[in-house]
């Protein structure tokens, strides 16, 4: 592979030693002039309806007005899915804990919906509770039952809940061979089901964060990675012990078995990950891996079709930005931005820097178009759940992503950092060109919270993207999207039947208009959370569209002139088998 001159920049910067007074990546960037407003109408209103919908608890994440430990400050992710497989999506919510007064409300919970705008807490009925430090969630039906399971991942152990069909889950964490071991408890990150064997059954990657230990956490301002702008802040994650990564292979029994050095997912290949999205990156039909990393190079891994996977990032362009600089990869949005048929990635950062926009060639290699597509005219807020989604049907997939601080204390003396900060969209003009909104995007967008995870789907069906999002130390938001305007749309639902059953990595490429959109059924994305599994396509004024299926196993089926502004269930090998609008 030909290396660039920006990617052997790359290689040196990431083997430099980085000696900046701080314990997290960012670069000091001051933001791109803004041009004049585009004039083009953004046709989507989001409205946080979160209270008229039920969700009412308050999320715990650490204490309130301080953070000592930098484990009260990442916060978790949260998913939409059907779990009982009604059509309709349900919501579950992680949630954190504190070092001390623990509320008896702190827990993970699951909503049912109720199918007329509202939701019913079924924690304790589906046996979901639970205390702890929660970070991620990823969805898939591991044991091909028609049923979606949970994995979630802790500050401690980690957990597999299976879904019984009946409402309820069981941890089966231990009969699955998922315990881990060790003298200190890991930190479970992102992770994410995906079936890279092609054998029909769904494997599992987990990325870890850092190496920590209460008893042994040096305090805020102790040394320069505790400090922040000269204010002294919880130390990390530079400074704090690496990570490292685990793939584990579904033996299609109900077990797992730790493939990581088999696979070529070293213990050596350490860093500070976070979310992990498995998808087809380089079009060769077999899912890749990759992994947002905090203050490290992000990884990117390759499958070789064999069982084992060689890393990439710095090779392919998305472990550092376009200056060969490493960033603090929270977020990652999946989706086809530019419509040319290839899965792009948006990436979410630090304060006073930019979040990425790559461009995908096809083949697996990334250009970074942030500052050209005008991203870079923002660059206040700490950036973290993320999508690539059309939230005004017109066609064009935007860029979404929700903000907040996590130095509570730091407002008090640098009011222009302050801890709850803006949704943002960048509203998708074409020909590679975004446009910021924030007001104009809807009240949903405009408040201000110190948010998370964000999960991306139709919680109404009625044919727009809405958003769930996770707040620390406050109820959830969740965005209903209202679309005027007469834009169409078409959503798919895949069934696997020699592939998985949930057909997690099945990709659906949407042809109208002389252009093409692919999406992928992601296990996880977004910052810690999974979305509607549902694959939803604005179409704008086209109402002729045409969908190319590539399921897991490669097997690839086309359907045209399909009908739009529907619901399409499709199984493998049998078609289009149901509509619903």
């Amino acid at each position: 592979m030909r290396v660039s001159r920006r990617k052997w920049l790359a290689l040196a910067s990431a083997a430099a030693v980085d000696l900046r007074a701080q314990g997290v990546a960012s670069r000091g960037v001051k933001p791109m002039p803004r041009g004049k407003p585009s004039g083009i109408p953004f046709l989507a209103r989001l409205t946080d309806v979160a209270a008229k919908a039920g969700l009412t608890v308050p999320n715990v994440y650490g204490a309130v007005d301080h953070k000592d430990y930098i484990v009260e400050t990442i916060g978790c992710g949260c998913a939409f899915l059907d779990y009982d497989n009604d059509g309709w999506l349900d919501i579950f919510l992680l949630c954190g804990t504190r070092t001390a007064n623990v509320p008896a409300y702190a827990t993970n919970r699951l909503y049912k919906n109720n199918r007329d705008g509202t939701f019913t807490d079924v924690t304790e009925k589906a046996g979901l509770h639970r205390v702890g430090w929660a970070s991620s969630v990823c969805v898939g039906d591991y044991n091909n039952d028609g049923y979606d399971d949970l994995f979630v991942t802790y500050f401690g152990q980690n957990v597999l809940y299976r879904n019984n069909g009946d409402g309820t889950f069981t941890d089966v964490t231990r009969e699955a061979g998922l315990v881990e071991s060790g003298a200190h408890p890991r930190w479970g990150a992102g992770c994410s089901f995906v079936d890279y064997d092609r054998d029909g059954h769904l494997d599992l990657f987990v990325s870890n964060y850092v190496q920590f230990d209460f008893a042994e956490a040096p305090k805020p301002g102790e040394n320069l990675n505790c400090t922040w702008k000269g204010v002294p802040v919880n130390c990390g994650p530079r400074g704090l012990p690496m990570g490292y990564h685990s793939l584990y292979h579904n033996n299609g029994d109900g077990t797992y078995t730790d493939v990581s050095e088999k696979a070529g997912i070293s213990r050596k290949m350490k860093s500070y990950g976070m979310t992990v999205v498995a998808a087809d990156f380089d079009n060769d039909g077999w899912p890749d891996i990759y992994v947002a990393c905090d203050s490290t190079p992000s990884l990117l891994f390759m499958n070789n079709h064999n069982g084992t996977f060689r890393e990439e990032g710095l090779l392919r362009g998305v472990a550092l930005n376009e200056d060969g600089m490493e960033q603090a990869g929270m977020g990652l949005g999946i989706g086809d931005f530019n419509l040319d048929g290839n899965l792009d990635v948006f990436k979410t950062h630090f304060a006073d820097d930019t979040n990425i926009v790559y461009a995908n060639d096809g083949k697996g290699n990334f250009e970074d178009l942030t500052n050209s597509s005008g991203l870079g005219v923002e660059t206040r807020y700490i950036g973290w759940g993320s999508g690539i989604e059309d939230l005004d049907n017109d066609g064009k997939p935007d860029l979404f992503f929700v903000t907040g601080n996590v130095y509570p204390e730091v407002e008090k003396q640098l009011a222009s950092y302050p801890f709850k900060t803006p949704r943002i969209v960048f509203h998708n003009l074409g020909k590679d060109k975004f446009e910021e909104l924030i007001e104009e995007a809807g009240p949903g967008i405009a408040a201000r919270h110190a948010s998370r995870g964000a999960a991306f789907g139709d919680f109404d069906n009625d044919g727009d993207v809405d958003v769930l999002i996770i707040n620390l130390n406050e109820p959830p938001s969740l965005l209903r999207n209202d679309v005027t305007g007469k834009g169409h749309w078409v959503k798919v639902k895949l069934h696997g039947t020699a592939s998985n059953r949930g057909a997690v990595g099945a990709r659906v490429t949407a042809h109208y208009g002389g252009k093409m959109q692919a999406r992928e059924v992601l296990s996880q994305s977004s910052f810690y959370s999974s979305s509607d599994s549902r694959l939803h396509f604005g179409l704008g004024s086209f109402t002729a569209v045409d969908l190319e299926v590539r399921w897991p196993t490669g097997k690839k089926e086309m359907f045209r002139a399909v009908p739009i502004d529907r619901l399409l269930t499709i199984v493998e090998g049998k078609g289009i088998v149901k509509q619903t609008w």
